[in-house]
């Protein structure tokens, strides 16, 4: 059986947030707090490329703190790509643990299918 699943997460798994970074070629997250342009954010640190401040992540809540000021301060394809990235790699993860076999395609228009087998 097939289906087709868009997933809005929140990112609370520091394993997936680290093979994101490995994917993306960035250094690996670090817990810390950073100075963003309007006050400071504690948890991991993930610095983008070409971005002024880095992402900084609360794997207890899953919120992702960041300022870029539209654009200006680092592109927003940047942290998209990321996202995108966290959201196949903890898919992944969920899948292997309970056993499945995962594959991932890239797909023309930028998108990432994933597929998911049970019992494979």
């Amino acid at each position: 059986m097939s289906h087709i699943v868009s997933i809005q997460t929140k990112l609370r798994d520091p394993a997936a947030i680290a093979a994101a970074c490995q994917r993306l070629g960035l250094a690996a997250p670090v817990q810390g707090t950073a100075r963003l342009y309007g006050g400071q954010a504690t948890g991991l640190l993930v610095q983008l490329p070409g971005w002024e401040y880095p992402v900084v992540i609360d794997p207890a809540t899953g919120e992702v703190r960041y300022d870029n000021f539209g654009g200006r301060w680092g592109e927003q394809a940047h942290l998209d790509r990321f996202l995108q990235l966290y959201a196949v790699e903890k898919a992944k993860l969920e899948a292997r643990k309970k056993g499945y076999q995962v594959s991932e395609q890239a797909l023309q228009d930028g998108g990432i299918k994933v597929q998911i087998v049970e019992g494979a």
